[in-house]
């Protein structure tokens, strides 16, 4: 999964990650933790949220 610059930093995709694998500090970010189950996506209002190429 990949954030891209679109995010503006809501937090929701924070909230409903089970591993906890994403950090907000003025935007979010995805650390090593993700396991790529995609929740964060379903929840991202602005489509920030991509599977990585």
């Amino acid at each position: 999964m990949r954030i891209t610059d679109e995010c503006v930093g809501c937090g929701h995709c924070k909230v409903f990650c089970p591993a906890g694998a994403i950090e907000t500090c003025g935007v979010s970010r995805i650390n090593d933790k993700c396991i790529e189950c995609g929740k964060c996506k379903g929840y991202c209002a602005i489509g920030a949220i991509t599977e990585e190429p």
